[in-house]
C-alpha cells in the first residue's frame, strides 16, 4: 500500500520499521530539524534519521496545513496516511487527500487522555492501565472513531519513558493488524463516547515541581511520570534538586509525627533519604543537586548533612 507516515519523535519509529519492513511504498513527513542543546547546530528528527536508513523520501515542513505540504501531500497521491505523534494539527485539506484516510497511533485507552502527552499524564494521574489506540484522525483533537485497542498494565514504579517504549512497540504491532484489516474490509469503526473523554495538555517544566504536602503515592506517580524529562525537582535551600527515583515505603520503622512536610527524617549513607509527606514518608533513591552529577541517595548522603533539612523551600 501507499503510505504517507507523518511522524517526529522515538514513539513513531517502531510503526515507521513496521511499514518500511512490511514493504509498503513510503513517503515520511516530519518536523524540521532542530538546534540542538546550547546551539551545537541542528539535529534531525528521530524519525528522519530512520527514514534516511531505510531509503525512504523525506518531507519535512512546519506547517503541513500550508499550500506547500498540501501540494507535497497531494504529489505522493497516497492510499493511506499514518501518524503517529506527528505535532501538528491536520487540516481537512490534508485528510481528504488519502483514498483511506488517516489512521493515528495513539498511546492511550481513547476517549480518556485526548491531547498531547498522553503517556506521561497516565503515570502522573496513578493510573493502572493504559494501552494503545489506532483511530480514524478526524479534525479534532483525537475525536476520530476507535479502531482497535490494546490494553497494558502500568508497572507500580515503571517511569513514562518506559511505558513510553513499551506502548510505542505495542502501537506498530496494532497498526499492522488494523492496516491488515483495513486491507482485506473487516476493519471497523466504532464513534467515541463523548461523555468519557478527558484531555491532557503539554507537559510544562513547572508541573515537575514536586509538592510535599501530597500523598506518598502521588509523590512517587509525579517522580515517575516526569521521568526522563522534564524530570521532577524540588528545591534545598533555594537550590534546585532533580529527583529521578523514588519508593513508597509505608511501613519504614520512624516516628515522623512531628517532623515537618518535606523534611527529611531519615538521612543516612546506611538507610537512605527519607522525605515526610502528608501521609507518611517516601525514600528518595536517586537524585542530582545543582552543580553535581546525578547519583545515588545513599551516596549522596556521604558527604552532606540532610537530615532535618526541609526540601522544597
Amino acid at each position: 500500500m501507499k503510505i504517507a507516515f507523518l511522524g517526529t519523535p522515538e514513539f513513531a519509529l517502531p510503526s515507521l520499521e513496521m511499514l518500511a519492513a512490511d514493504g509498503h511504498d513510503i513517503a515520511v513527513f516530519t518536523q524540521p530539524d532542530r538546534p540542538k542543546d546550547r546551539g551545537h547546530g541542528l539535529a534531525m528528527p528521530p524519525v528522519k534519521l530512520i527514514a534516511i536508513a531505510n531509503g525512504l523520501p523525506v518531507y519535512q515542513f512546519s506547517r503541513i496545513r500550508d499550500a506547500e505540504g498540501v501540494a507535497a501531500l497531494r504529489g505522493f497521491a497516497p492510499d493511506l496516511m499514518v501518524t503517529a505523534a506527528f505535532g501538528q494539527i491536520l487540516s481537512a485539506e490534508n485528510l481528504s487527500i488519502p483514498k483511506y484516510g488517516c489512521i493515528n497511533v495513539h498511546g492511550s485507552l481513547l476517549p480518556k487522555y485526548r491531547g498531547a502527552a498522553p503517556i506521561q499524564w497516565s503515570v502522573v494521574n496513578g493510573e493502572k492501565i493504559t494501552g494503545v489506540t489506532t483511530m480514524m484522525t478526524d479534525i479534532g483533537l483525537d475525536t476520530g472513531d476507535i479502531l482497535m485497542q490494546r490494553e497494558t498494565e502500568i508497572g507500580e514504579n515503571e517511569t513514562a519513558g518506559e511505558l513510553y517504549m513499551r506502548l510505542s512497540v505495542m502501537g506498530a504491532a496494532l497498526l499492522r493488524e488494523t492496516i491488515a484489516a483495513l486491507e482485506d474490509g473487516t476493519l471497523t469503526r466504532t464513534p467515541q463516547r463523548e461523555e468519557d473523554a478527558t484531555r491532557c495538555g503539554m507537559i510544562k517544566k513547572f508541573m515537575a515541581q514536586i509538592d510535599f504536602s501530597k500523598t506518598a503515592a502521588q509523590v512517587h506517580d509525579l517522580v515517575r511520570g516526569m521521568n526522563p524529562a522534564p524530570t521532577a525537582f524540588t528545591l534545598l535551600d533555594g537550590m534546585p534538586v532533580k529527583v529521578y527515583e523514588t519508593a513508597k515505603c509505608p511501613d519504614i520503622e520512624c516516628d515522623h509525627s512531628c517532623a515537618r512536610i518535606g523534611e527529611c527524617v531519615i538521612a543516612d549513607s546506611k538507610r537512605g533519604l527519607f522525605v515526610k509527606c502528608s501521609d507518611g514518608l517516601i525514600e528518595i533513591r536517586e537524585l542530582q543537586f545543582a552543580g553535581s552529577r546525578r547519583m545515588e541517595a545513599r551516596a549522596a548522603l556521604n558527604s552532606r548533612n540532610m537530615l532535618g533539612k526541609v526540601l522544597g523551600q
